[in-house]
């Protein structure tokens, strides 16, 4: 079958982001909000069943326009992702934010009505059956709201912060959209990159003078706009830790904590265990550089693919990639397969390769539609196959919840992971396993030790950095100097001191820095990814009938806490070190194959 590799964004709303039905929708949204706005002030919670019934017609026209709405904001940032050269775009995402302000001032007050309630009516509210199935939902927004300021304040806030979190946030887009990264070939013609294509580039290319070339003028190019970026994370960073000290919070990773339902005490545990068995990464590490003929790996050198003998890296047309997915998904369970069939071909996903797209890829939710999104762009390496099986996991994750209530599906972001990894491993073990010579194995291998390395080097990096830097930026403001250092200091630290080169502006050129709706935008990776191991582990010790155990955990990953889940449904206790040590010990397998399989090719 012929898969298109672009998305179809004219059955969403036609015409782009100058979109008549999408001025609509938004003028629509603003309607209820007022109708909203006249409810939700009216309404008191008194114990009998007339307020009970209004409060639940206030959760229905609540669900309403968090779809509306967001069924707009989806659209316009898909839209500004795939074309970045759009004048009109942010104009239209403006509007939306400003929509956005005058919700949240609204979810404020419908939160500090919740608090309000006295603990008897609050019991007594929670009886109704149909309340009772989203409970935990509502006793941790009652419970959020203790922290909330006074109306006045928190009005003030969401206004601000049109102009503030999410300005900044928004400024960091722009500089990027703009920037390019020279590349000279080897017949002295110069192209001008854009930052995706460059990364893709850089990271992909097996000649290691491109590399190299590629990664001096991309460290080059984010020191010439390091001090707009250091202004645009320090403002960031103060904007956050000015509302956390407010809200009376002590500590800077209290709320991203709190945001993914989880202890300290498990945060602590899992990098203690992936600081404590590194070893067998940095061997991987050493012995890649060995087959690279290098005395120790650059940046550049680290994610390089691995190809020995006479092997050429395979490439895979988008067509043969997605054909790959959905045969090896079968293996698993007919839902996973159906529903990724019914994804690639109604053109969820925007996977061409060309200029004027911003790097990376996601998944994004269309509310109205129960439908997800795929960006990402595809270039035909291995790679490129699992992050399309990764990402077809968190929409499969997300298709899992559908029938649930709304406030029964906001998943924090560390189990977000969870079934994106779990799709991206079948799809790695499934290539490994049909590898028709040692070479191709070896490439396979190091392509899947990429992720593993990521998560327990890279992204150890980037906590250990941003939990330096809060601590600096409660002092006063950092400067782009010192931010390279801590950088540098952190990469040194979390790779064990293993390379030849580092990359002191990673904290420029990577975008989860900058996001503005979430803190910490890092150590979730590292859960996801350990956590969905653990579930794999219990998948191949019973196989049968797991498809149905696997969708029933991930539909409570938005109603649990993380500890509470991984007791209820895997029966562990990831507070734990041993929990952690027992997924990193089925990567290390990986890398004694590795390093076995390679050693002749010394």
């Amino acid at each position: 079958m012929k898969y298109v590799d672009t998305w179809d964004l004219e059955s969403i709303f036609p015409g782009g982001t100058k979109s008549k039905q999408l001025q609509e929708k938004l003028a629509s949204v603003e309607e209820d909000m007022k109708v909203y706005a006249e409810k939700l002030h009216a309404w008191e919670y008194t114990g009998d069943e007339n307020s009970l019934q209004q409060f639940k017609d206030l959760l229905a026209l609540q669900e309403k326009i968090f779809k509306g709405l967001g069924q707009g904001r989806t659209f316009v940032r898909m839209w500004l992702d795939a074309y970045m050269n759009d004048e009109h775009g942010p104009v239209v995402y403006g509007q939306i934010l400003d929509l956005y302000s005058e919700l949240t001032k609204l979810m404020n007050v419908y939160t500090k009505k919740l608090v309000n309630i006295s603990d008897e009516n609050w019991e007594k509210l929670l009886q109704d059956e149909e309340l009772a199935k989203v409970s935990f939902s509502l006793s941790e927004t009652r419970e959020k709201g203790k922290r909330l300021l006074s109306d006045a304040e928190e009005e003030l806030l969401a206004e601000l912060n049109k102009d503030g979190l999410a300005a900044w946030s928004n400024l960091y887009d722009t500089v990027v959209s703009i920037m390019t990264i020279p590349f000279t070939d080897k017949d002295g013609k110069t192209t001008e990159l854009s930052v995706g294509q460059a990364m893709n580039r850089m990271t992909a290319d097996p000649d290691p003078t491109v590399r190299k070339q590629l990664f001096e003028n991309w460290e080059a190019a984010w020191e010439k706009y390091a001090p707009i970026f250091a202004d645009t994370l320090n403002h960031l960073a103060g904007y956050r830790l000015t509302l956390q000290k407010a809200r009376g919070r002590k500590d800077h990773l209290e709320e991203p904590l709190e945001l993914n339902r989880m202890k300290k005490e498990t945060l602590d545990a899992m990098w203690s265990a992936v600081s404590k068995t590194k070893e067998p990464f940095i061997n991987y590490l050493n012995q890649k550089a060995k087959i690279f003929g290098m005395d120790k790996l650059g940046w550049e050198d680290v994610d390089a693919p691995v190809t020995v003998g006479d092997l050429e890296p395979k490439k895979y047309s988008y067509d043969e990639a997605c054909e790959f997915i959905i045969e090896n998904f079968s293996t698993f369970g007919p839902k996973l397969t159906e529903f990724t069939k019914h994804a690639l071909e109604n053109r969820w996903v925007e996977a061409e390769d060309r200029p004027n797209k911003r790097p990376g890829g996601y998944c994004t939710s269309l509310p109205e539609f129960e439908e997800s999104r795929i960006f990402m762009t595809f270039t035909g390496s291995s790679s490129d196959v699992s992050t399309l099986a990764h990402e077809l996991g968190h929409a499969f994750h997300s298709f899992a919840m559908k029938d649930l209530p709304r406030l029964n599906r906001g998943y924090a972001m560390n189990v977000a992971e969870t079934a994106s990894t779990f799709a991206e491993t079948i799809i790695d073990n499934a290539a490994i396993n049909s590898a028709t010579s040692d070479e191709e194995k070896i490439s396979l291998l190091a392509a899947k030790l990429e992720t593993a390395t990521a998560m327990f080097l890279n992204i150890h990096a980037r906590f250990l950095f941003e939990d330096a830097y809060y601590k600096e930026r409660k002092q006063g403001l950092v400067s782009a100097k010192r931010l390279n250092e801590l950088m540098e200091e952190a990469q040194k630290e979390a790779y064990k001191d293993s390379l030849s080169s580092y990359h002191p502006h990673f904290w420029c050129s990577k975008l989860h820095f900058f996001i503005d709706s979430v803190p910490f935008y890092n150590f979730p990776y590292t859960f996801g990814f350990l956590f969905s191991l653990g579930i794999y582990a219990e998948y191949l010790k019973n196989p049968e009938g797991f498809e149905e155990k696997y969708i029933a955990l991930l539909q409570d990953t938005g109603s649990m806490k993380v500890e509470d889940l991984a007791e209820k449904h895997l029966g562990v206790d990831i507070t734990k070190e041993d929990f952690w040590v027992a997924g990193i010990e089925l990567m290390v397998k990986d890398v004694e194959e590795f390093i076995e399989l390679t050693n002749k090719f010394i």
